[in-house]
């Protein structure tokens, strides 16, 4: 196959991705092909562009809750240890066990959005969202068995909503557009992080800490609400390119309001009504982690996410204890440098990512041309074509992907080392306020740098199965990051914050070397994998 005659199924090179927008699920929608109708091609997607802007707006408010309901808790941690009458140990134990579900929720909500369709599923997460918080606003103080059961229930309904949101835009869009739809839906996950501690720590300074709670409720309804009245259904298993109408009572398959795409029934369309619809067969994510290579990355992300989440989840306990002058509201202001630093690190190290990839496409594309002799650059780029004929030139091609995406990351895991190091030590020896908030901006720039070049690099290794190593990627990270969580309270006590953050820095180091040993076999695997496939997905 010439190298400009790439197929979509064979793996398109995604240039960037954000680490915590976890799964996009168009990938496992059997996505119609253009087709012709009496009036001329039939289109994509049957939204204008303006309507489009208004499907992300709204899926991009409720993929806002995830980071929202979990950030926004923090600054109340060393409040409910008191109320609680328990340990920090135990209250963490809330935070691990959000995490948990938050890993494991996606699955769930994943598999019922790919057969019943994702608007019923995105109304029903914020709907549980909102009955839980009610009960987390209500509960007596002396039940903390409540309290770490019903923060199972919130993760399970927000932490859901990102994925489910960026099943929607796989779903309208094109690959030409979607990368700007994506920018713009990417803003509510990083907002999440930077406010939620601000306005946790301010309700609760001037509310209470229940409060909290009361405010995600009434938010959430008022979303799910929102969603009920305008966002029509769009996977396109059910409704194609959206002009065929969902099947189900209005209420629940269709807007009540059907101001976007007023021109669903097109009398001339081609698409195959929804009941004819073939699903694409189950496959078992978790099957990825049996390629050596994928799970060796994933745990070097997950140790990376693990560590970033023990700085995130002891912020308010240790600057309560360091700096006890700063008020709730102020010690919700603290985590405007994590978060700050998070938007800065997600837009610089996805314009890198970006600049690389067209680097190295260039560098290649020059260097077919050569080979070929025709004087002419293809306009595909030949990351994919791996058969048996290519196999060297192949495994060559994805070595110069590996280092494109991977040979600033020494550098990067460098910084964020001693950022880590350096923010533990200036809490140890109790330094002017501005020296750790100037370190968690570090740690926030670096750390997203990090999990940027390795989500990107996760995607390059399995085309055509984005949703599936997305969904392992989250789990492995929120693994780890559940017991990092769980058992940061108890490394901080006897070991003070200074050596408790250059042990985990020391975990990153000890992580690092495996960058290598994935630039070592990750370009045989992957090609062995392609080569299987017969040039298109995986076959795992």
């Amino acid at each position: 196959m010439p190298f400009n005659e790439t197929k979509r199924n064979s793996g398109e090179i995604i240039p960037n991705h954000n680490p915590d927008m976890n799964s996009n699920d168009s990938e496992s929608q059997p996505h119609p092909q253009t087709e012709t109708s009496e009036s001329g091609p039939e289109p994509h997607s049957i939204y204008t562009a303006r309507e489009k802007w208004s499907i992300v707006a709204l899926i991009g408010f409720g993929g806002l809750f995830s980071p929202l309901s979990s950030n926004i808790y923090f600054p109340v941690i060393p409040t409910l240890s008191e109320v609680f009458h328990k340990s920090i140990e135990l209250i963490n134990l809330t935070v691990t066990m959000y995490i948990v579900f938050q890993g494991l929720a996606p699955m769930f909500w994943g598999t019922l959005a790919d057969s019943y369709g994702r608007r019923i599923m995105f109304i029903a997460c914020l709907l549980l969202l909102a009955v839980s918080c009610i009960g987390l606003a209500l509960i007596p103080t002396n039940d903390y068995w409540l309290l770490l059961f019903l923060r199972c229930f919130q993760a399970a309904g927000s932490a859901s909503t990102i994925a489910l949101g960026a099943g929607v835009i796989g779903d309208i869009s094109e690959p030409a557009e979607r990368g700007g739809f994506f920018g713009v839906y990417n803003v509510g996950p990083l907002v999440g992080p930077a406010i939620g501690p601000v306005l946790g720590g301010a309700l609760a300074d001037k509310l209470g800490w229940r409060s909290i709670f009361w405010f995600l409720c009434i938010a959430s309804a008022a979303c799910a609400l929102v969603l009920i009245l305008f966002l029509p259904e769009t996977l396109r298993a059910l409704v194609g390119n959206g002009s065929i109408p969902p099947p189900g009572p209005p209420l629940i398959a269709r807007p009540l309001l059907p101001l976007i795409g007023r021109r669903k029934n097109n009398p001339h369309s081609t698409q195959t009504p929804p009941l004819s619809r073939p699903h694409k067969p189950f496959r078992n994510p978790l099957r990825l982690l049996l390629n050596l290579d994928i799970l060796i990355l994933l745990f070097f992300n997950g140790v990376i996410c693990a560590v970033f989440y023990g700085v995130n989840a002891s912020i308010s306990t240790i600057f309560h204890e360091t700096y006890p002058q700063l008020s709730e509201t102020e010690l919700g202001l603290c985590f405007l440098a994590l978060g700050g630093g998070m938007l800065i690190g997600s837009a610089g190290s996805g314009k890198l990512l970006d600049w690389d990839y067209q680097r190295v496409k260039r560098s290649i594309l020059a260097e077919t041309s050569e080979k070929s002799g025709n004087g002419k650059q293809n306009d595909g780029f030949p990351i994919e074509q791996v058969c048996s004929s290519q196999y060297f030139y192949g495994i060559e091609l994805i070595r110069i992907i590996f280092k494109a995406r991977m040979r600033l990351m020494p550098f990067l895991v460098a910084f964020y080392i001693a950022s880590c190091t350096g923010y533990g030590w200036c809490i140890e020896k109790k330094v002017s306020l501005a020296g750790p908030l100037i370190l968690l901006i570090g740690v926030g720039i670096f750390s997203m740098g990090v999990m940027n070049a390795t989500q990107t690099l996760i995607l390059d290794l399995v085309p055509g199965q984005g949703s599936s190593v997305t969904a392992c990627n989250n789990l492995v990270r929120c693994a780890l990051s559940a017991t990092m969580v769980a058992c940061i309270q108890l490394i901080l006590t006897p070991l003070g914050v200074g050596w408790t953050y250059t042990l985990l820095s020391g975990m990153c180091v000890a992580a690092s070397p495996l960058i290598y040993v994935v630039m070592r076999i990750g370009p045989g695997c992957r090609a062995k994998r392609t080569r299987r496939s017969g040039g298109g997905e995986a076959n795992f």
